[in-house]
């Protein structure tokens, strides 16, 4: 059997076990005691090897083979099956633990469904185009599976990401709309996630961004503005609860929402015609400068709230300086412009570990605080070494590995180029211009010798 038919068979096999897992296991989740979120019990061996599973598939096997797929490296398939049966594996441990106990409902039991159906869909999609039905009616759906295939597997460790931070709720019995602490909660996971998201998508602009900007002549502070603009509408009306009398936060994170969409309304403004401003790194500043002196009311919590606002305000000085001082439009990437990047994830961190629960956890536990920053501070160097590694990765695997236009920035530490399926077709149509042309120059100067020749004979 050719191994082209070994990675069918293995793809049709996991996504058999995908799709039909849900119907052929129970796991049973009972109402506790007094509507509590978890036992008492402590997480058997069973639930950490789920655990562990489900991560290495979602956090580590699926983002590198998407990369893999991207650059059409024949590591795709073997890391896409691999990832799969982990998740297979993981859905089969999280049903037969033992030890503590989770109360029925809860978030990450039933957004499991969600991300079975994902990915049951996508490992369908790779079986379909592995068998390369290209005919008739198949020659049609085609491009349309490769586009949707492509799309699922970009936003697989997303979905991944989500469920990892359920499980998270989920295991320490946080977020608990009984207790009143579902609407913190969702503020600071959603927020600080979006500053992760928000550095992660900076340092892939640094590396892939130059280009595709000027061919739209955009600036990054174009959408920045946007985003920040369109979130401070939402964050004006959505913070005070009407009808209700306004306290101390409610009064500073509306004051928050008027700054980011005016701020916004005056970097979009600013960004016409391409040009970059400094808007987005201000309202960054000053955001972190309002959290720095967000009081609280366990000191621990002031502490790590203090020090989430010196990491946004450190992100923003380190953006202004980049624009005014170190930018140049050369596509050469400076070490200076990994620190904005870095400090928005470590902010991102900072905020998302400084939920009421988890710091009453710390506080229950004697945690000291600065220890507890420290390992915040390491998971985001730990996500931006993963971050630049998959960019790596991208540039130096598959079709990408002897291209010269990618050999070129490896060497030089430029801006990456970004390779779409049209650049691939404008550069086959214009070697193959280049090749006519060559042989007319050719036709023409053998006309010419030839000519030239018969004159020298008369």
């Amino acid at each position: 059997m050719s191994v082209s038919r070994l990675g069918v068979s293995a793809i049709s096999l996991i996504f058999t076990a995908v799709c039909f897992l849900p119907l052929t296991i129970a796991h049973e989740h009972e109402d506790l005691e007094d509507g509590a979120a978890i036992s008492d019990d402590p997480v058997d061996g069973v639930l950490l090897a789920h655990i562990a599973a489900m991560f290495l598939a979602f956090g580590i096997i699926f983002p590198v083979g998407m990369i893999f797929g991207l650059s059409r490296s024949r590591w795709h398939v073997p890391f896409q099956i691999t990832g799969s049966g982990l998740v297979v594996l993981g859905f089969l441990l999280g049903h037969a633990h033992g030890g503590r106990k989770f109360s029925a409902g809860n978030i990450h039991s039933a957004f499991s469904t969600i991300v079975l159906l994902i990915l049951s869909g996508q490992v369908a999609l790779g079986v379909y185009l592995k068998l390369h039905l290209e005919k008739g009616f198949n020659g049609l759906v085609r491009p349309v599976f490769v586009a949707t295939h492509k799309l699922f597997g970009v936003f697989l460790p997303i979905i991944g990401y989500i469920q990892m931070v359920f499980g998270v709720i989920t295991l320490n019995g946080w977020c608990r709309s009984d207790h009143d602490h579902t609407g913190q909660c969702l503020a600071h996971f959603i927020m600080g996630s979006s500053f992760i998201g928000y550095g992660i998508l900076l340092l892939v602009l640094l590396k892939i961004g130059g280009g595709w900007l000027r061919s739209r002549n955009k600036s990054q502070e174009y959408y920045d503005s946007w985003v920040i603009m369109l979130w401070g509408i939402v964050n004006t009306w959505t913070e005070h609860r009407w009808n209700q009398p306004w306290t101390h936060k409610d009064l500073q994170h509306t004051a928050l929402g008027i700054m980011w969409w005016a701020g916004g309304s005056a970097g979009i403004y600013a960004s016409r015609g391409g040009k970059r401003n400094i808007f987005p790194a201000l309202i960054i500043f000053f955001t972190g400068f309002a959290m720095s002196k967000h009081q609280q009311e366990l000191m621990i919590s002031t502490i790590i709230h203090a020090v989430f606002g010196y990491a946004l305000m450190g992100a923003g000085v380190m953006r202004v300086i980049e624009i005014c001082f170190v930018w140049k439009d050369d596509d050469k990437i400076r070490p200076f412009q990994y620190l904005s990047p870095y400090l928005l994830i470590l902010s991102g961190f900072l905020f998302m570990g400084a939920n009421e629960e988890q710091i009453a956890f710390l506080q229950e536990a004697h945690f000291d605080p600065y220890s507890y920053i420290l390992v915040l501070i390491s998971l985001a160097f730990l996500v931006h070494l993963f971050t630049v590694f998959l960019y790596d990765l991208y540039q130096t695997t598959g079709r990408n590995a002897k291209d010269k236009r990618y050999l070129e920035p490896r060497l030089n530490g430029r801006h990456l180029p970004l390779v779409t399926d049209r650049a691939v077709r404008t550069r086959e149509s214009s070697g193959e211009n280049e090749r006519i042309s060559r042989n007319s120059e050719n036709y023409e100067l053998n006309s010419l010798l030839i000519n030239h020749m018969a004159d020298d004979d008369e």
